[in-house]
């Protein structure tokens, strides 16, 4: 996915406002590679709550936003718990779960300011949200706007609350690293981000991990999207995952016909530790998809992806997307010994290759009393061999979404 745009528009109503979203989650998993339980199955109701207050008169404008969930189990019994949907009691079972947080904001000009817990979307750090709830992150972010094709954030954060999770004290793991006991820092710049041409670059410092650059850059003509990402990533201080020096990066090249959209993707990884980030959203990489990430050492992946548009069909709302990507070639054999990537011994450490297959079905109701409803309907198929370390998996996601929005 490339880089989003700055978020300091959404925060510069005049007045206040309000939002409610009732997430409604199915998410089964049919498990084809390991001894034990041969599936996982969760269904839950989330409630996310939203507010955001206007700003307080004068040159420099006060204000709050603030956050409350609830998630509500509907089924997920002791042995098929475990899908990420809800947390798990001591039995193994899924669980209720409520959080609620805030930020405190200040405005001044083109100029935000937010310190508290937020959610964050950065191509160097971004809190996901792919399941029942969002992922947040407390600390500090300053987001500037100084023309209309330049613009700035820097922040850093300290705590943080996983998807399943209730405390602001949890940590984001990846691939190896983890946010325990460390802070991220970021800084970044987005240039001409609405244009036919556009760049971002960013980089950030996991505390004794690692410092990670990004660079973006994306051309758009007539029909035509090339999308460019890529990342170089080295240890830092204390090095708590190990040593690490990778270089990342994807070329996406997409073509719009009518309704229809071709696109094409080449990602490629090179160094002896996979690409690694914490946050459910912090890659950027265009064949990073629903399971897989493609981001093992050395490894090259390629994705094939049709998108169909229905609306210039006659039916407005409904969209599809079909996607195929596959890798090759990782080699986990040049992990650096006792670091957070070493590979198990008694395992295959090279010539690893898989394969994903997605068919994403998605309807937004237009008008009616249910305008708004967005349905989804999602299938993904993973396979791969003993070399590569994600998990041979069906998945069927079955996602219902209602949100009630309002001012003050």
């Amino acid at each position: 996915m490339g880089a989003g745009g700055p978020a300091v528009a959404n925060d510069a109503n005049a007045g206040g406002s309000w939002n409610l979203l009732l997430r409604n989650y199915f998410l089964h998993n049919d498990l084809r590679d390991r001894p034990g339980p041969s599936y996982q199955q969760e269904w839950a109701q989330g409630f996310i709550g939203n507010l955001r207050s206007g700003f307080t008169e004068g040159t420099l404008g006060l204000g709050l936003n603030a956050h409350a969930f609830l998630g509500i189990k509907l089924d997920g019994g002791r042995g098929h718990a475990g899908t990420g949907l809800l947390p798990l009691d001591a039995q193994g079972r899924g669980q209720d779960y409520a959080s609620a947080g805030g930020a405190l904001k200040l405005r001044m000009g083109d100029h935000l300011l937010r310190y508290g817990e937020m959610t964050v979307e950065t191509p160097v750090f971004d809190t996901g949200d792919k399941r029942l709830q969002p992922e947040y992150a407390t600390g500090v972010l300053l987001e500037s706007t100084l023309s209309p094709g330049l613009s700035l954030q820097t922040g850093r954060f300290t705590r943080f609350k996983n998807q399943d999770g209730s405390s602001s004290h949890d940590d984001f793991s990846g691939y190896g690293a983890s946010t325990r006991g460390a802070a991220i820092s970021l800084a970044g710049v987005r240039l001409f981000d609405s244009q036919d041409l556009s760049a971002a670059l960013y980089a950030s410092r996991l505390e004794d991990t690692w410092d990670q650059g990004y660079l973006n850059l994306k051309a758009r003509r007539g029909s035509w999207t090339l999308d460019g990402n890529l990342y170089r990533t080295r240890e830092q201080g204390a090095a708590r995952a190990g040593d690490i020096d990778t270089l990342a990066y994807s070329v996406l090249a997409s073509y719009r016909l009518d309704a229809q959209t071709f696109t094409l993707a080449y990602q490629r990884i090179d160094g002896d530790t996979p690409f690694d980030f914490v946050g459910g959203d912090s890659i950027y990489l265009a064949n990073s998809v629903k399971y897989a990430d493609f981001n093992g050492a050395e490894e090259r992946s390629w994705q094939a992806r049709y998108d169909l548009d229905f609306s210039a069909l006659g039916i407005p709302g409904l969209n599809l997307t079909a996607r195929y990507v596959r890798g090759h070639g990782i080699d986990a054999s040049r992990a650096p010994a006792g670091g957070a990537y070493a590979w198990d011994p008694l395992r295959a450490t090279s010539g690893g290759l898989h394969w994903e297959r997605d068919i994403d079905l998605r309807y937004t109701v237009q008008q009616g009393a249910a305008k708004g409803l967005h349905m989804s309907l999602a299938h993904v198929s993973h396979r791969g061999n003993d070399a590569q370390d994600q998990r041979d998996i069906d998945r069927l996601y079955i996602i219902l979404e209602y949100p009630i929005r309002g001012l003050f």
